[in-house]
This record gives C-alpha cells, structure tokens and sequence, in this order.
C-alpha cells in the first residue's frame, strides 16, 4: 500500500494509544505507526481511558517478555468487554512469531500485525470496526519506512532514535530477530539524513542511529561509517551515537570516524555474549574470545576515553562451569561500564532451539546470572569512582527522578550525572565536574 494514498476515513475522531515494550527500535516503530495512523485521522491518546484504539508493540527476545504481553492481554480483554467499541490490536515481533496462536487464543485481539505490515494498519483496524479481524504478518525484503517522519512520543525533544536499517542476516542460534523482522535491508543516506536534519532544527541535540546490527549498514557506495561521518557533520552541537554493533563489523575504519569527530559519542556497545569460544561458536556468533579482545584493544587505541557496554547470555546451551568462568573473566578484562545481562530463554524457531538441548537446570541459569550481576555492579562501580574528580560535558535530559532541585545528563560516555537544576533546561550543554558516584550514577558540580 502506498502510504500516501490511504485516505482519512476510519482514524477520524478516533484516538489511538501504543504501549511499547523491548527495544529501541520497537519506540521507532511505535512513532512510525503514529505516523502513519495520523493521516488516517487518528489523534493521539495519552491514556487508555480515552482511547478507541489501542496498540501493543510486542517484543520476542525472551519468554519472559512475551510473558509480560500474555498477561498484559489479559489484562485489556477484561477492559474490553467494558468497553466493546474498543480495538484491541497486537503488532510487532510477537505478532509476527505468534500470530496463528494469538488468533486461536485471544479473541479479543482484533489485530495483528508485524514490523513489515505497520502501512495496512488504518485497512486493519477499518476491517476490526467493521466487525472482523485484521491480520497482516507478511515480511518484506524492501520495506524500511524511509519516507516516513516519525511523531516523537518523547515530549522532551532533547533526544531521538532514527532508524537507518531493518532486519538482521546473522542468524545466531538463539535469536529469533532474522525470523520476526526478515532480513537486513537499509535506507537510502538522503532520507536519514533528511530526518536528522529535521530533528536538530527542530531541537533535538542527540540521535541515536539503530539497526539490529547497525554497522553493516549500506546503501550503494555509502557504508556505515561514512553515514556517521555525514550525519556528524550536520552540526558540532549534535552528538551522535548508534547501537547496536556486531563484533565481526567494528572495523578500523568506523573508529578512525569516531575518533576523527569530538561530537560522535565515546561509547560503544559491543555484545560478547558469553566469553568462551566454545560457546560463541554454539550460538554462531562467527567471533572468537581473542578477536573480540581485539577489537577491544583497537577501540582502546583508537579513543582511549571511550566507555564500553555488552550484553550477556547465561547458561546458553551446554555451558559448563568453566565455560561461564571465561565469561567472567572476559568481563574483568574488559572492564565494562554497563551490561545488559540474562538468563538464555529457548526461542521456538531457532537454530538453537531445533538443534540443541536447552540442558542448563534453570537454578544453576539464576546462580550464574547473579554472578555476572555482582561482578558488572562491582566493575561499574570501580569505573564510576574513576571519574570522581574530571571533568565532562553532559547533555541535560530533565529532571532528576529523586529531586526536582536537580537535573541530570549523560556524559559523551553515555553515563548518568546529576547536578543542581540551576537555570538548565532539557538541551543544554552544561561542563561539570564529578564530585561522587554510586555504581549506577554519578553526582556534579557546574564548573
């Protein structure tokens, strides 16, 4: 369906409200439905009380999340029978994954939708009104929503995400992402940095390109780094950051680009996943421990001040003791900042789950876990009290959550500080100095 071409017809005097729930990308998704609902007519609702239409944007990356979207259906379906006029729709990659079990299931559901199908949606939810159930879960190898402009659900304006790709061609053995998104395709450079440019003279100081794996991003003769380079020279007052990276893909080249520009943020996110190679090779990783080191040590060279953030899986398929002890050693050599750490969570579909034995007892999953948390609390703490007495540029988002005496912003290292409200408002660039730490924040002074 041309986008352009869906008239206003269901959406007008409807409202619509989206709830979000996984990744960043998932918040680029939701804007993007409200786009597009928006010229159907729709009007944004800030609450589910005023709303004729509401919207979950589901995520699959572990049970535990599609867990949370089950009983939060439920949740709307008791909602429901008070309300019959309401629709009731499921998009996103649980859609996708799920769809024949959500329509057998959950009558309730009037839609269901995955991240290809986010353009028939004013068709889907005029077929819902009229009384049936609109499903659309078929996946594109073209679509990327390029033409599209995003309604920011941030109402700080401070700082965006902007999708430059879509879908994943790397098939880890236990994600489910290539199956629920399809495969890797990217936008066309123009219509991304069109969408920055908008961004900044509109207010924003900080975007966030995305993209399941953001560094294999290209279009024609134009690759990632060169993107980088052309969105960082839209202006020195932008900074600029990306998430998310694959290993195999950080490349001299993109850390020459990055040490290259002071408004290319000195943080990088970089998934290890677990530090055994016996491991890495099981989820088909296509890295070894000692390659990831060295790229680790070519981001220390390239920008020595540079923070670094992973993910990690605990008790992946057949991991032994000494397999997760290498993990935690990769961890205190790295030294890392920040993690996003989890329990494995077998995923229907995937490599893994057709070809392996999810054979770690839950118990010993949890007792790992909490080592892998104890040793990242320990290790971002030891890096916070290393900033104790420096000096940084942060970048004021709001209002500090305990204090409305006091503001907070990230550093270009993507580290929370929090100093006194003073006369800064949300986009400012205020120079402190760090004056205390927890392991999750650091306290500041104007300087």
């Amino acid at each position: 369906m041309d986008f352009q071409s869906v008239k206003p017809a269901v959406g007008v005097g409807r409202k619509i409200y989206i709830e979000t729930y996984g990744c960043q990308m998932n918040v680029v998704d939701s804007e993007t439905v409200m786009a597009i609902m928006a010229v159907d007519g729709f009007g944004r609702a800030d609450d589910l009380r005023s709303a004729d239409v509401v919207l979950l944007n589901t995520c699959s990356i572990r049970e535990g999340a599609e867990q949370r979207i089950w009983n939060r259906l439920d949740e709307l379906a008791a909602l429901k029978r008070r309300r019959p006029g309401m629709v009731l729709g499921l998009i996103g990659c649980m859609a996708e994954r799920l769809a024949e079990r959500i329509v057998a299931e959950r009558p309730a559901v009037d839609i269901v939708a995955g991240p290809d199908a986010y353009r028939s949606l004013p068709v889907l939810v005029g077929e819902a009104v009229a009384g049936g159930r609109g499903v659309n879960v078929e996946l594109s190898k073209e679509e990327t929503y390029a033409e599209i402009s995003p309604v920011r659900l941030d109402t700080a304006g401070v700082s965006a995400f902007v999708a430059i790709m879509r879908g994943c061609n790397n098939f880890c053995s236990y994600c489910v992402v290539p199956y629920t998104r399809g495969r890797e395709r990217s936008r066309e450079p123009e219509t991304i940095l069109r969408e920055v440019r908008e961004l900044f003279d509109a207010g924003y100081r900080e975007v966030t390109l995305l993209g399941q794996n953001v560094n294999s991003y290209s279009f024609g003769e134009v690759d990632f780094p060169e993107l980088l380079r052309c969105v960082a020279e839209i202006s020195p007052l932008l900074r600029v950051r990306f998430a998310t990276s694959h290993p195999k893909d950080i490349s001299d080249r993109l850390l020459e680009t990055m040490a290259a520009a002071s408004n290319i943020c000195r943080a990088i996110h970089l998934p290890a996943q677990s530090g055994s190679s016996s491991v890495l090779e099981r989820m088909n990783r296509r890295y070894t421990r000692e390659w990831y080191l060295d790229r680790i040590a070519a981001i220390r060279r390239a920008m020595p001040d540079a923070a670094i953030s992973t993910d990690i899986i605990a008790g992946f398929c057949g991991e032994t003791p000494e397999e997760h002890a290498e993990t935690l050693s990769l961890m205190r050599e790295v030294g890392y900042e920040f993690a996003f750490m989890f329990k494995y969570s077998e995923r229907e579909g995937t490599l893994a789950a057709r070809t392996m034995a999810d054979d770690v007892p839950d118990g010993v999953k949890t007792a790992r876990l909490e080592e892998i948390i104890a040793l990242q609390n320990e290790l971002s703490l030891e890096s916070n009290r290393r900033d104790v007495g420096r000096e940084f540029e942060i970048l004021v988002e709001g209002t500090s959550k305990r204090s409305d005496d006091k503001v907070f912003g990230r550093t270009s290292q993507n580290k929370v500080v929090v100093i006194s409200r003073g006369d800064h408002r949300p986009g400012d660039y205020v120079r402190v100095r760090v004056t205390d730490c927890s392991s999750a924040t650091l306290q500041g002074v104007e300087i």
